[in-house]
């Protein structure tokens, strides 16, 4: 018997389906059609699937529908066609066809109620094209480097505003690019209308009403109630001031908006109270729904731009107006053959769509070539001093035979073997010494990976050929590290090293500086103390440079210019991303130990909430019980007022007298003499101190096998790369090490990031992701990379145009090393270099 029309599935759901729960119900019903619409194409011959039947298919369907809020009485309805669909075998054709028609009926309509409908497209709009800037003829254009005063509408006042910005000339003015953008292009039906978006309608005003709030004499109101094909809407504009509230303004303002018009509103939309409406909206009226509109504003991308006060948005985007005509008198650095091949706007194409773009896609075009230009300047530059270096004259570090000399005999004395990597690493230095040319290699390896013992195999490779090699770190805790290994490694192999920071005595250092002098001192180890005048080197070959990215590039060369013309050897533990790596070294070849020596146990990392510290003081207890240590980071040495965060002294007096009363905890910050220094870290490495609490200044170079656990406070305020060099200074032993994270940050980006580092111990996976959230500038720690500030590139997305811009300055140079055919290239060039160079002589 068919089943009787109950269960409406029109009748109005009490919940609405959520995106899962519409998924779910799709996945159910699909099936089903396709099995009645397939009998009927049969001829209700009951179908013989693979498996079962059609009728015990549709049956035990129906009867098992999911569980999602259905309409009223429709799940007893289902039961009913599942337990008419047990007989369906014994029904006649026509029984059968009725059953299945009004099946597949109700099932449609079922599926038209829960399924939303596509909204009703908008309207096309038409915006009318800005007119293109003047001919280069055009006597209101101005020069590009003309005073901005000398642009229309900006008065002495305005253009002491503009040069707070860095803005003194035109050029600048159209170089400030937009920060972002407010996109009033999406045109919206009044029904598809979100909250938080920006948008744009076109609809007809039903009523405008005008008056002055009851409440504020002082605030005007203009209400329009607006319509389209799928909605309502009210519209309300405010007008502050007392002359505004007169009748007849009002009334003028009224009839501005008359019934019947036509009118295109854009802004953020917003949920109040009375519904959706939008905020400080931006209305004009149309001569007709297919007029093209004529304001600046409305349904465009607006430029949004770093501004300073006294300077609005809109009087800024009215300066960079009047500046944009002088965008043609802007040279060309690319050749016509070059820009097609690679599909690339003209300069001055680019420069106007960025400040003033049609649509997304021309913005798009204007950005990437853009970019393009700043990374090809940046790879010109780079790759320029690289061939320079590679025209100095440096000491081929040759030797005979290596059986018996100093490498071979520092390789037998270390207690372990080279990994694969190290050898590898090492092999391609020692290819680097024996040239003419000098080297500049950079060596990546994670933490741990044994990059300094590769270093010393260097240093003794030059030391052998007859040469001096120096060491340079970026802290004297690590500049010390440095020498206490190599005074275990190479006083046995009677070769003479000493150590110069900024705290070695005057006697001893007057000293120290004769031998150096002499050629007494083989290996000088130091802090930025190298880079002193006095310092001066018999010969100079070998320089290593530790932590490479706190130096920058003019430290790195007045250390090479003690010399010769020395071998540069640079490492780095924190691990840089291939673009970042382009970026920052293009003037150096990059090594990579990406093998950890065996031995090494993994470190299981946790995240505690700022409630579990307890949880992680109890490991550590029960780590030191084991005859293990503990190091508890801090991002503060004293308390703030600026930021409610835990300080390390403050940290230390709580484990020193409460936690810990009966462990020895050590105290150890940047503000420490350089003795205390040491005579704190030596504490905790002889296992006198237990719990060491620090700042990052054991971020690098501290090295205790016997320390098992890194709890590290208010983790949320470092960084990723940083997290992982701190964890580094743990799992060093044969003991199973942890790594607890502190999060007291309730935002879920930090939790985010924090997870990454839970989840991996690949330096270069936390890096790259590093690089993404946080930006190269941050990731680096410093400004002095000798890099010139991108503007609008980023290292982090825009790693495809990186490799193309590469490509290019690589093909220019090796047809024009001189660029003496593309001059404006050269003429940006040198203008780069004298900025960046007058930026590093300012820091």
């Amino acid at each position: 018997m068919v089943a009787q029309p109950n269960g409406d599935p029109s009748a109005p759901l009490s919940p609405g389906l959520d995106h899962q729960a519409l998924e779910r119900f799709q996945i159910w019903i699909r099936p089903l059609q396709q099995a009645l619409s397939l009998e009927a194409e049969r001829g209700f011959v009951n179908v013989q699937g693979r498996q079962e039947t059609f009728h015990s298919f549709l049956s035990r369907e129906l009867g098992a529908p999911p569980g999602i809020p259905f309409p009223p009485d429709c799940k007893e309805r289902l039961q009913a066609f599942s337990n008419d669909f047990q007989s369906y075998p014994s029904l006649s054709d026509a029984a059968r066809r009725r059953l299945v028609t009004t099946v597949r009926q109700w099932l449609h309509a079922l599926r038209q109620r829960l399924e939303p409908t596509r909204p009703m497209a908008p309207p096309k709009l038409k915006v009318a094209t800005s007119s293109p800037a003047a001919p280069a003829t055009h006597h209101g254009i101005m020069p590009l480097d003309a005073p901005l005063s000398r642009v229309r509408g900006i008065g002495p006042k305005q253009a002491e505003r503009l040069a707070s910005l860095g803005l003194l000339v035109v050029r600048d003015l159209l170089l400030h690019y937009p920060r972002d953008y407010v996109d009033y292009s999406a045109l919206r039906r009044i029904e598809a209308l979100v909250p938080g978006e920006t948008a744009t309608i076109v609809a007809t005003v039903r009523r405008c009403h005008g008056f002055t709030s009851p409440r504020n004499p002082n605030l005007s109101i203009l209400e329009l109630q607006l319509q389209d094909p799928t909605g309502r809407i009210k519209v309300s504009r405010f007008l502050a001031g007392r002359r505004f509230s007169n009748p007849s303004y009002l009334h003028g303002q009224t009839r501005l908006y008359p019934n019947g018009a036509t009118v295109a509103v854009s802004g953020l939309v917003k949920d109040g109270p009375y519904g959706l409406s939008f905020q400080d909206p931006l209305i004009e009226v149309m001569e007709s729904a297919q007029a093209p509109l004529q304001s600046k504003r409305i349904g465009r991308l607006l430029p949004v731009y770093s501004l300073t006060e006294g300077l609005t948005a809109d009087r800024f985007r009215t300066l960079v107006e009047a500046a944009l005509p002088s965008v043609r008198l802007w040279p060309e650095p690319l050749p016509p053959q070059r820009r097609q091949a690679r599909q690339l706007l003209d300069r001055h194409q680019a420069l106007t769509a960025i400040h003033r773009p049609e649509t997304s896609e021309q913005l798009q075009q204007a950005r990437q070539r853009l970019v393009f230009d700043e990374f090809l300047l940046l790879q010109l530059g780079l790759m320029q001093r690289r061939a320079a270096l590679r025209q100095r004259a440096a000491p081929s570090l040759r030797i005979a035979s290596d059986r018996d000399g100093l490498l071979a005999r520092f390789l037998d004395n270390l207690p372990f073997q080279f990994t694969g990597a190290q050898t590898r690493v090492l092999a391609e230095i020692d290819e680097d010494l024996e040239r003419s040319e000098p080297m500049a290699r950079l060596v990546q390896g994670d933490v741990g990976s044994g990059k300094t013992v590769v270093a010393v195999a260097a240093l003794l490779k030059a030391i052998q050929a007859g040469w001096q090699g120096a060491m340079m770190a970026p802290t004297e805790v690590l500049a010390e590290q440095h020498y206490h290994s190599l005074c275990q490694w190479l006083p046995p192999l009677h070769v003479t090293v000493e150590l110069l920071t900024g705290s070695t005595p005057l006697k001893k250092r007057r000293q120290l500086l004769a031998d150096v002098a002499s050629g007494g001192c083989k290996v000088l180890v130091g802090t930025h103390a190298l880079l002193e005048d006095p310092v001066a080197f018999e010969r100079l070959g070998l320089v290593v440079v530790d932590e490479q990215h706190r130096f920058g590039v003019r430290q790195r060369n007045r250390l090479l210019g003690k010399g010769l013309q020395p071998h540069l050897l640079t490492m780095t533990a924190t691990p840089i991303p291939r673009t970042l790596a382009l970026s920052l070294h293009g003037d150096l070849d990059v090594s990579q130990i990406d093998e950890l020596p065996p031995g090494r146990t993994p470190i299981l990392t946790t995240m505690l909430a700022g409630s579990e510290r307890d949880q992680a003081y109890s490991v550590i207890r029960e780590e030191v019980e084991k005859g293990q240590r503990a190091y508890v980071v801090l991002p503060l040495v004293e308390e703030s007022e600026k930021m409610d965060l835990r300080s390390a002294v403050d940290v230390h007096r709580q484990l020193e007298e409460e936690e810990f009363p009966d462990l020895k905890v050590g105290l150890l910050h940047g503000r420490l003499p350089s003795a205390e220094k040491q005579a704190v870290i030596q504490a905790f490495a002889r296992g006198e101190t237990q719990v060491l609490v620090s700042t990052t200044v054991v971020e690098v170079g501290v090295d205790v096998p016997e320390a098992s656990v890194m709890m590290i406070d208010h983790a949320d305020r470092f960084g990723l790369a940083q997290l992982h060099q701190l964890r580094g200074r743990v799992g060093r032993g044969a003991a199973a090490s942890r790594c607890l994270l502190i999060n007291d940050s309730r935002n879920p980006l930090a939790r985010q990031r924090l997870e990454v580092l839970v989840r991996s111990t690949d330096g270069f996976e936390i890096a790259e992701m590093d690089l993404r959230l946080r930006g190269p500038g941050q990731v680096l720690g410093t400004r002095q990379s000798g890099l010139p500030d991108l503007a609008l590139a980023s290292l982090a997305d825009d790693g495809s145009v990186l490799e193309e811009a590469r490509d290019e300055a690589a093909d220019i140079l090796r047809n024009d090393p001189d660029l003496n055919n593309h001059p404006v290239l050269r003429c940006l060039l040198d203008d780069q270099r004298n900025r960046v160079t007058s930026a590093a002589q300012l820091n």
